[in-house]
Formats: structure tokens, C-alpha cells, sequence
């Protein structure tokens, strides 16, 4: 399974703005992650057409997540990003060249197809059963309590990342 990097950008994206207070312009998103603005814009803009992010106008404006982080998976964002489309196509090779299987015969998916649906279908539960929060609670893990509230507030304009 090889997913863009949109997807790892779009999911560091929804974990910090589970510490910010406000909406948080692209910019500052952009300049968190040290990547382009404009490559990061086109990743909110995914987020946003899938309902996961809203843009809020105005000086203050920004984005800010559109559901609870317990409500968000991981899946919702690889989706958003690479689309819903399966990582495999059956393309009925078995009735191709001098001996293929004539269509009337294959009544079921090929053995492939379906090991590959299958693989598919694990993947996308795995993906479903992780949440935006869960990855939020992993960090504070990882990296200590201070670690999101630090981001919150540089995120939020403080130049020290000291939460209010």
C-alpha cells in the first residue's frame, strides 16, 4: 500500500489543531511542518471538501477541525486525501491470452481479486479503528504532556509555545 505524503501532512495537520484554541491560519500550519504553503493548502483543501476541516474567514480566520477528534479516523483522512478507490483493480487477466477463461465461467473473483479485497478490507478497518485522538493521545505520550499544549499556543501566535 503506498498512500502520497498529503496523507502524512493532512494527519499531522488534524492532530495539532486538537490543541489549538482558535483557527489556525495555513500558513502557520505550513510554517510548523517547514513545507510549502501552498502544498499544504492543497491538502486542507482536501480535508475541507470531505467535511473534516472548515475554513474560518477573517483576520482571526483559519482552520479548525469540524468534529470531535474521537470521531475522526484515519481512514477519513486517508480518504479525503488519496480517495476511497481500493489499492487493487481486478482486471480479469485469467480471461486474457491462448488459454483464458471464457466470462461465462468466472461466476466469482479469482482467488487474487479476492485475497487482495481481502487484504483491502483489513486495512481500511485498521485505519477506521485509529482516531485523530488516539494519535493526539500518542504524542502526549511520546513526547510529554507539554507537547501538544506547547504546539496549541504557537499555533495560537505565542512565539515561545507557552500555553495561556
Amino acid at each position: 500500500m503506498k498512500l502520497s505524503g498529503g496523507v502524512e501532512w493532512a494527519l499531522h495537520c488534524c492532530v495539532v489543531l486538537t490543541a489549538a484554541g482558535d483557527p489556525v491560519p495555513a500558513a502557520r500550519l505550513a510554517a510548523l511542518h517547514d513545507v510549502s504553503p501552498s502544498y499544504l493548502a492543497k491538502q486542507l483543501q482536501a480535508l475541507s471538501r470531505a467535511g473534516l476541516v472548515h475554513s474560518v474567514q477573517g483576520k482571526t480566520g483559519g482552520y479548525v477541525l469540524t468534529r470531535r477528534p474521537e470521531e475522526v479516523s484515519l481512514l477519513d483522512v486517508v480518504q479525503a486525501v488519496d480517495g476511497a478507490n481500493p489499492a487493487f483493480v481486478c482486471t480479469e487477466i485469467r480471461q486474457r491470452g491462448p488459454l483464458g477463461t471464457p466470462p461465462e465461467q468466472c461466476t466469482k473473483q479469482c482467488p487474487i481479486a479476492r485475497a487482495m479485497g481481502a487484504a483491502d478490507a483489513a486495512w481500511r478497518a485498521s485505519l477506521a479503528a485509529v482516531t485523530i485522538a488516539d494519535l493526539a493521545a500518542s504524542v502526549e505520550g511520546d513526547s510529554g504532556p507539554e507537547a501538544l499544549p506547547r504546539v496549541g499556543a504557537w499555533l495560537n501566535g505565542d512565539p515561545d509555545g507557552r500555553p495561556r
